[in-house]
């Protein structure tokens, strides 16, 4: 996670990112600093949506794509390095960037730059300031896995129920989403 610092960023993107080919639609809200490395804003995006972090990804913008360079199979994938790119440098207001994350399971996002905005000095950033539903649990085989694991754990007579419940632990809620166990990830208060 991308250290906070008392310094107030020049400006505060707010960002919305909401995964694709997931219904109802899971969201968040973002305020970052617009000055955000791709690389810091890969961190942000992946604790607020509550990923863990072990899956490849890479950004895509038009034909560029961008990504942790370090990684096992990144020179196939022919990704500029994320950490030497400003979020600032490559979009503004109204534009769109793709966030992709376990490429296995194909977890896509859309990340839209809705506003150039003042920092607060009484906020920190990054800050979730908003979002919907529980993100789905890593390694349930993306979009078509996702919604046969919600409609499986609702159906008490489906035969995966009890199954699916026990890899999940013993409870999952897909319209949980809590702004603030986010943000106090966020800030790395676990």
């Amino acid at each position: 996670m991308p250290k906070r610092t008392k310094k107030l960023p020049d400006a505060v993107y707010r960002l919305h990112v909401e995964l694709e080919h997931v219904s109802p639609p899971v969201w968040r809200k973002l305020l970052v600093a617009s000055n955000i490395s791709l690389s810091a804003l890969h961190a942000v995006v992946n604790e607020a949506m509550g990923w863990n972090n072990s899956h490849l990804h890479q950004f895509i913008l038009r034909e560029r794509r961008f990504g942790d360079v370090t990684m096992p199979d990144a020179s196939e994938l022919k990704l500029k390095d994320e950490r030497k790119f400003l979020l600032d440098d490559l979009v503004g207001p109204g534009e769109v960037l793709k966030y992709q994350y376990d490429f296995g399971d194909g977890w896509n996002h859309h990340i839209k730059v809705e506003a150039k905005l003042e920092p607060k000095e009484y906020f920190s950033y990054p800050l979730c300031i908003g979002g919907a539903r529980a993100c789905p649990p890593e390694d349930c085989g993306g979009p078509p896995g996702y919604e046969n694991l919600v409609a499986s754990i609702k159906d008490k007579t489906s035969e995966e129920h009890d199954e699916l419940l026990k890899w999940l632990g013993g409870h999952f809620d897909p319209d949980g989403f809590d702004v603030n166990r986010t943000n106090r990830a966020l800030r790395g208060d676990y």
